[in-house]
């Protein structure tokens, strides 16, 4: 692509454009400022909601990827690429998972989280790369995270990922009118148009509150549907830490009702599985029967719990 076609399509671009509202925010006051990003801020949850539907449909491919042993991959740059890895990292210690079952990749590498690493973000063949490195299949779902839309490591990924058959979603902040004028080929398109950023071109702004928005509902809804939870508490966390312990004997506590000393018995009997301790309370059960029985529901406490009762 010529320079002169490389700045059209960059400078036509919702985000990089000068934001009405906030063009003398170089003479306003602290409180003045604070308030305009605010306002602005205000605009996203809005955008993200119109995109629920978009949303909903990926998150039942990632669903179906999980249950077959596939891969959730974000691919990004800049802070793009960080959110990615930021989701990703939360995942084992919030709902038990493996590293391997979301992971991030970003333009140039794990150096490129804590500093920028320039023109990473411009090879396209980088992005093929990257996927050919991590040996991506069908099973697999590659979500590409991209303000713009036109990020080429990124389409280089989303492009060796389609050619190896995995399911494809592009998350960009750009309208998707704009993004099908590209004819990227993805299976799920989720933009939530943010508009012009505070500051013109920062999507690390409104794009990025908006990704992040966005990827802890593909995560997080992927997770309910396969049983992470029971109602709302997470229910298959790691205990990896000392707050993770604690808070493992808060949720045995509050939906159980047994007392702190109960809670660690059952803990341990239960080898350090939440999901394990609160069958064996709640189904008055031991801890073989506890495992068997979560087996069997997939997963599911409170289906393991109801087939309890039954005998």
């Amino acid at each position: 692509m010529a320079e002169s076609e490389l700045f059209y399509e960059i400078s036509s671009l919702a985000t990089e454009r000068r934001n009405e509202k906030t063009e003398n925010i170089d003479t306003a006051s602290i409180s003045e400022i604070l308030h305009l990003i605010n306002d602005e801020d205000l605009l996203v949850a809005e955008a993200v909601k119109k995109e629920i539907p978009n949303i909903e449909i990926a998150v039942e491919n990632i669903v179906k990827a999980f249950r077959k042993g596939g891969r959730l991959i974000y691919v990004g740059a800049g802070t793009s690429g960080r959110l990615g890895i930021l989701d990703a990292s939360e995942c084992p210690p919030t709902f038990g998972t493996s590293p391997e079952m979301v992971q991030g990749i970003i333009a140039g590498g794990n150096d490129a989280v804590f500093k920028a690493v320039e023109g990473a973000e411009d090879s396209i063949e980088g992005g093929k790369e990257a996927i050919r490195n991590i040996i991506v299949n069908s099973n697999d779902v590659v979500c590409g995270l991209a303000a713009s839309g036109r990020t080429p490591f990124v389409i280089g990924a989303l492009r060796e990922s389609h050619a190896r058959s995995a399911y494809t979603i592009l998350v960009s902040t750009a309208e998707r009118a704009e993004i099908k004028k590209k004819k990227i080929h993805v299976d799920s398109l989720i933009c939530p148009a943010v508009g012009p950023e505070v500051i013109a071109g920062s999507t690390r702004m409104k794009s990025g509150t908006a990704q992040k928005l966005v990827l802890n509902m593909l995560t997080t809804a992927s997770m309910i549907r396969l049983g992470k939870t029971l109602g709302n508490v997470m229910v298959d966390l790691q205990l990896t830490n000392a707050k993770l312990n604690e808070r493992a004997k808060n949720i045995l506590m509050a939906l159980t009702g047994v007392d702190y000393d109960d809670a660690v018995r059952y803990l341990s009997e239960s080898g350090g599985s939440v999901k394990t301790a609160l069958v064996m309370i709640l189904g008055d059960v031991d801890a073989r029967k506890a495992t068997e029985l979560l087996e069997l529901s997939n997963g599911f406490v409170r289906m393991a719990i109801e087939e309890a009762g039954k005998k």
